[in-house]
Parts: C-alpha cells; sequence; structure tokens
C-alpha cells in the first residue's frame, strides 16, 4: 500500500478530549465514534489513561483503559492503578520525562503511545496502515514551552503507537480549514478555538498561492473553555442543593462550613468521580452528621456512590446548549429521589461567566499586540469549539472585531476534520 492510497485520518489529540476523523473518497468527512461499555457513543474521547496490573500466567502484566474506561478501572482499584490526565499539556516541557510506577519507568512517549493504540483499537484502525495528520498548538503549553521539543515529542509517541505515516499540522490552521478552502486571495485570520479544557487565540496569515499557505502572526493561550463554564452552572445551580452552604459542628463547637474542596471536585466532571475513595465518602458521612441539612449531603455521598458524574454533566451541558437559543431555561437532573428542575436565565449565566469572558478578551488582545496588528486589520474571524455558540462570548467578539467579520463551522470537530484533508489539498 502507498501513501497515496492509505486512508486519511486527522486525530485532534487534546488536552482534554481528542477526536478522529476519516477523510472520504469523496472530499467529505466521517467523524468516528467512540464506544464504551456503560457509557453512551461520542464523537470524542477523554484524554484519560489508566494503568493497572493484573497476573497473568505467573507474571504481572501492565493493563491499560482509556477515556471514561479509564476512570470505571481507577475507582475499581484505586490504590493499585494510576490515572494520567493532561498528558499533551507535557510535551514541550524538558523537565517531564517520566514518572515511576509499580517499579517501572515509563516515558511521556510511552504513556501517549498507549493512550494512541487504545484509540486505535476502540475504532478498529490499523495505525500502520493509515495516513494520519495531528494537530499540534502555534505554542505548546507552558512558560518554558520549547515548541519544536514539544512537536518531536508528540511524534515519537506517535511512531511508537505505529502511525509511520504522520504528519503534523498547526491546530488553529486546521479549525479554520473549512474557511480558508473558500479563500481566493490572501486574508489575514484570527481563530478562536475553544477546547474543553484550554482555549486557544491565533493570528494567521492566509495565501491560497502561496508555497507555504498559512504563516503563523500572533498567539495566546487560556487556560479555561467549555468545562469552566460547566462549572459555574454547578457552583451556582448544583452545588447548594448539595450541601455547600450548610455547617456542621465537631463536638458542639462553633458551626464550621462544609470543606469547600468537595464541591470544587462536584464542578469538575471525573474529580467527582474520583471522589469514590472510602476515605472521602467516610469524610463527608462524619460531616452528615451534624449537618444544618444532613440530606443534602447524603445525596452527595450517593451520586458518588453511583458514578453519577457523567449523567450530571450531562444534564448541566444540556442547560449550556439550551441557553446559546434561548433566553431562560431548566436544569433537570433525576437520580433516586434526588431530582433538580432549576430555572436559570441568561441573564444570570452570563454574569457568572463574566469574569472567563474578561480572560478570553485578555487573551485575544494579547495575541493581536505579539502579532503587531489592531483589531480592525484582521479581515475574518473564525470561531470553533462548542463555547463559541454562547451569545456572550461571540458578543465579545462581534464588538472587538465587527459581527460581519464572525464566521463558524463544524464547532465540535472542526480541528480533526481540517487535519484530516488539509494534506489532501
Amino acid at each position: 500500500m502507498t501513501a497515496e492510497t492509505r486512508p486519511r485520518v486527522g486525530i485532534d489529540f487534546g488536552t482534554t478530549n481528542s477526536v478522529v476523523v476519516l477523510a472520504l473518497p469523496n472530499g467529505e468527512t466521517q467523524t468516528l465514534r467512540f464506544t464504551f461499555a456503560d457509557h453512551p457513543s461520542s464523537d470524542t474521547c477523554r484524554t484519560l489513561l489508566c494503568l493497572w496490573s493484573e497476573q497473568e500466567g505467573g507474571r504481572r502484566k501492565i493493563m491499560e483503559a482509556i477515556g471514561p474506561d479509564a476512570i470505571d478501572a481507577y475507582l475499581d482499584d484505586p490504590a493499585e492503578s494510576r490515572l494520567i490526565l493532561s498528558m499533551k499539556s507535557y510535551l514541550a516541557q524538558s523537565s517531564f520525562r517520566e514518572t515511576q510506577w509499580l517499579g517501572q519507568r515509563y516515558t511521556l512517549e510511552e504513556l501517549i503511545a498507549r493512550f494512541l493504540k487504545e484509540l486505535a483499537q476502540k475504532l478498529d484502525i490499523d495505525p500502520g496502515s493509515i495516513q494520519v495528520t495531528v494537530g499540534r498548538p502555534v505554542r505548546f503549553a507552558g512558560e518554558r514551552a520549547d515548541d519544536a521539543f514539544g512537536e518531536q515529542r508528540l511524534r515519537d509517541s506517535f511512531a511508537q503507537a505505529g502511525f509511520n505515516k504522520l504528519n503534523v499540522g498547526l491546530e488553529p490552521e486546521a479549525a479554520g480549514w473549512r474557511f480558508a478552502k473558500q479563500l481566493d486571495r490572501p486574508a489575514t485570520i484570527f481563530v478562536g478555538d475553544f477546547g474543553g479544557g484550554t482555549s486557544d487565540f491565533s493570528i494567521l496569515r492566509f495565501d491560497p498561492d502561496a508555497k507555504r499557505r498559512t504563516t503563523p502572526l500572533g498567539y495566546s493561550g487560556v487556560g479555561i473553555a467549555g468545562d469552566q463554564l460547566d462549572y459555574r452552572i454547578v457552583m451556582n445551580v448544583v452545588a447548594p442543593l448539595l450541601g455547600r452552604d450548610e455547617t456542621y459542628r465537631i463536638m458542639g463547637g462553633t458551626p464550621l462550613p462544609v470543606p469547600a474542596e468537595w464541591y470544587a471536585d462536584l464542578a469538575r466532571w471525573h474529580r467527582l468521580s474520583l471522589m469514590r475513595t472510602p476515605q472521602i465518602l467516610r469524610a463527608i458521612a462524619d460531616v452528615a452528621r451534624t449537618a444544618t441539612n444532613p440530606e443534602r449531603l447524603r445525596q452527595l455521598i450517593r451520586l458518588i456512590e453511583d458514578q453519577q458524574a457523567q449523567a450530571l454533566y450531562r444534564a448541566v451541558s444540556a442547560a449550556k446548549v439550551a441557553l446559546s437559543s434561548s433566553d431562560r431555561t431548566f436544569l433537570n437532573f433525576r437520580h433516586r429521589d434526588f431530582h433538580i428542575e432549576a430555572p436559570i436565565a441568561r441573564s444570570d449565566f452570563e454574569r457568572w461567566i463574566a469574569p472567563d469572558l474578561d480572560r478570553f478578551d485578555e487573551a485575544a488582545q494579547i495575541a493581536l499586540e505579539r502579532a503587531g496588528l489592531r483589531a480592525d486589520q484582521i479581515d475574518r474571524v473564525f470561531l470553533t469549539g462548542g463555547t463559541s455558540f454562547v451569545p456572550a462570548l461571540r458578543q465579545r467578539f462581534a464588538q472587538r472585531f465587527g459581527a460581519e467579520k464572525i464566521d463558524s463551522g463544524g464547532e465540535f470537530v472542526s480541528v480533526a476534520e481540517g487535519l484530516a484533508l488539509m494534506d489532501a489539498a
């Protein structure tokens, strides 16, 4: 099989989520879906890896699971497993080269390769038989990030996973690919790519006639995105119903606030799942005995014990999405005898997320300053990622650049789609 005849695949290996898209012969794309036991099918896979060991034929064998299966595996035996998150964040950090577990050393490249092998197996993909383009940011995460080092480690990780035909493309270029294909003259583009955990803002010069069609001009990033907006809903709507504002007493003493860290964990879906340990559940039960409203804390225990993090966050995300098209919605969630049917006004949601919108504004301005450009020198603005649907966010960018310049499309999978298509042009 030659490189020209291999199926072309784009992989958006993200800090929070990963997406895989297949380029079809007719020029269209197909987003490949992930299926995990006891979890809904999805276009995305959480970028999580769990390692544990099992006895097999008198020898210890290292096992692995990814995505929601990784959390399930970790919770089965937290003491004897290792859950690894945010692997992409360390690629350009020379200070992080390896970790140790069960007496063995694992390089970052090996950990990512294990994740990628499982990813390919979930999708029934043979890594050696496809042509892959993987994305990388213009600037990798970290204050002292070495971008060349980060890209090489990314390449090495894919090579260890068996992907022997690999190209690397810039994520903002891929995110804007659908729009850039329509250009018939040079243009300066601002790309806002809002992921699950991070948001990247890039300014690029697209020239459809140049040998190098894309030239990066400026970049900035911020460590918040869609998950942060979900966090605001959880903290303002859900957490009070589960005891956040209650107090308790130790031996009849002065009332104390319920530990705030439980609700910080509640507001992050993966951390809520990780609370299912005997120590944490016992601590919550102890506080509940003298709490002003013990039943609220007992409901928190039941949510944790019954692993309702995914279901709760689907309800939260659904409410967030509804507020993109409605001035008012309800957060609806039911588990056993715990029912939430809480109204949320868009005006309240926008007030909650105002600090996050300010940080997006600051990051956009930094990208412009690094490019040495003013907002009126940007020809088009492309916003991608589910968070780009939020009206208050779009309004911020419309105020800065002009509503007529804003374009969008393929918000959830546009990076992976662009990666799958960009080397075919």
